[in-house]
């Protein structure tokens, strides 16, 4: 089990740590107040990363409370080491809309190392600093973060995972600074790392999280079953190698395209359905990876929609999880149960768990674990109902439902919480087949399954 005694809050901030990038290189979106409304109410996503300020979209998120992370351009980063630059582009795209628009971090640039233009390298860092300094100057650094985001081609190293490291010359120096700023301002480091860029035919179930053979690191005596786990453990060991290995990593970028060109090995929309719905099942399970055991990662899935004018290949149009008439490309499991309410009908806050449902037969039933489910199976679905954000403190240490002190007795409290508050029909406790409708109270002690 994972909670070691300590509450959910221990797994950081589970149910808020999927997000999508909102990119607009289209010219068939719909109107930004209608896609807000729309994420709040219809899907799981809290975090929305841009890559701009776009005025329109910043005020549609108004009141929202969903996360919000905006983008300065690469060519306006040598300006920003000018303080009063930075001073009035806060002003002017940022002070507007706060704290109607939850505004959480202000990424500088996209990439920017992997760029060849030396004035935007050499001025990451400055601009950054500079940043922050406009920001206490508006006492607004405690609510708003400065980073941002790298592809994995800084690293000179990623296989095996410990031996990652950093390309030497100007980058590492650039990184070194860089995670000495991110660590005084506690804010993450953020990596765009892509499976589907690193994948080949013989590597495709490892990229995808489908069981496969694993790939093991014979210096750290871990094993990996996944192709993203060994990308964020590659970065891991490079910052660790510099002494940064407490920074917080974020995923700023992963994705899977639903259309490709000829030739290209799955990639169609069954394909980006599986990667990113194992995906957000992996970063939301508190697993962690072999060098980061017990951790979420906050995730921004890459994209929210097609974008028709992007260039390059086909693929580069196609990473969206919805087209711009916003029905989905395919299921990729972000939806909630019930679309058009921020959350299950019948939630009763007051008392921090669900109540009854209605399943059209009038009589109380239960969602219980059946008796052939694996500890490993119920452990994912305590993991998956409590990561949605419903109240899991009863089964955390000292809970009133911690005794028995069980991975069965606390899959049958979190899957019977989901399946009274979505509704007690017979898919709302189906857990992948691991899970049973019963007509008897399988309450014990003090917890009262009473529907």
């Amino acid at each position: 089990m994972i909670y070691d005694g300590k509450p959910w809050s221990f797994i950081s901030g589970i149910k808020g740590n999927i997000g999508v990038n909102y990119g607009t290189v289209a010219d068939n979106l719909p109107p930004p107040a209608q896609v807000a409304r729309f994420l709040l109410d219809s899907t799981i996503i809290s975090r929305v990363k841009l890559y701009d300020t776009n005025q329109e979209i910043l005020q549609a998120f108004a009141h929202t409370g969903i996360a919000i992370t905006v983008a300065v351009p690469n060519n306006l980063i040598p300006n920003l080491t000018n303080l009063k630059f930075s001073q009035q582009w806060l002003k002017t795209n940022i002070a507007p809309h706060v704290p109607a628009t939850n505004i959480v971090r202000i990424v500088v640039g996209n990439e920017v190392l992997s760029t060849t233009d030396d004035s935007v390298v050499s001025s990451l860092v400055p601009a950054m600093q500079t940043l922050h300094a406009a920001l206490v100057g508006e006492d607004l650094h405690r609510r708003i973060k400065v980073s941002t985001p790298h592809s994995l081609s800084i690293l000179s190293s990623s296989s095996p995972p410990s031996s990652g490291r950093f390309k030497q010359g100007n980058i590492v120096q650039v990184v070194r600074q860089l995670l000495g700023f991110l660590r005084a301002t506690d804010s993450p480091f953020m990596i765009n790392p892509y499976p589907f860029f690193g994948y080949s035919g013989n590597t495709l179930d490892y990229a995808m999280f489908r069981p496969n053979s694993g790939v093991f690191d014979e210096m750290t005596q871990r094993k990996y079953t996944n192709m993203l786990d060994a990308q964020l453990d590659a970065t891991y060991s490079a910052m660790k190698q510099l002494g940064f290995g407490e920074v917080e990593i974020v995923i700023a970028e992963t994705g899977w395209p639903s259309r490709g060109d000829p030739g290209q090995i799955s990639v169609d929309t069954e394909s980006a359905r599986e990667f990113n719905g194992n995906l957000i099942k992996h970063v939301m399970s508190g697993l962690g990876t072999p060098l980061m055991p017990n951790r979420t990662f906050e995730t921004y899935i890459f994209a929210l929609f097609n974008e028709d004018l992007k260039p390059g290949p086909t693929s580069e149009r196609n990473f969206g999880l919805f087209h711009p008439d916003m029905t989905p490309v395919y299921n990729s499991g972000i939806f909630r149960h019930k679309a058009g309410s921020k959350s299950p009908s019948n939630w009763n806050p007051e008392r921090g768990v669900p109540v009854a449902g209605n399943n059209g037969g009038g009589g109380k039933t239960w969602c219980i674990p059946t008796s052939g489910a694996s500890e490993e199976v119920l452990q994912m679905n305590i993991d998956y109902v409590c990561g949605l954000g419903f109240d899991c403190q009863p089964i955390s240490k000292g809970g009133r439902c911690f005794y028995p002190d069980s991975v069965r007795a606390h899959a049958a409290y979190a899957m019977n919480v989901y399946y009274q508050a979505t509704g007690r029909h017979d898919y709302d406790c189906d857990f992948r087949s691991t899970g049973a409708i019963t007509s008897s109270n399988p309450g014990i002690n003090l917890c009262l399954y009473s529907p």
